[in-house]
């Protein structure tokens, strides 16, 4: 994103660990942009991006999933779903919880 990121934002644990998996992993990072996310008024679009990961492989959308429930946990993830993730995006998934819930 091209936006500079408000400080306060990295300093909320919700908003956090979400930025955290959209910087770090691959598909991810070509959706953090202004069609999805709008920093200053601390809005994400999780139905436009729910949409748009429709055709993605079962571990994208986990990893999509597993962001949008720890931004708002009204947004729902199966965690049996980790068993579609590699190690690097196993390692992704719990660091971006431990930066939620520490």
């Amino acid at each position: 994103m091209a936006a500079e990121i408000p400080q306060h934002l990295l300093q909320s644990r919700h908003w956090r660990s979400l930025i955290y998996l959209f910087q770090n992993h691959p598909k991810l990072q070509g959706y953090f942009n202004t069609k999805y996310f709008d920093l200053h008024a601390e809005r994400v679009k999780a139905q436009a991006l729910k949409r748009e990961s429709k055709p993605w492989s079962d571990s994208e959308r986990f990893m999509l999933d597993l962001a949008l429930h720890l931004f708002n946990d009204s947004n729902k993830v199966d965690l049996g779903g980790m068993d579609y993730l590699d190690h690097n995006n196993t390692r992704l998934a719990l660091k971006a919880i431990e930066l939620r819930y520490s």
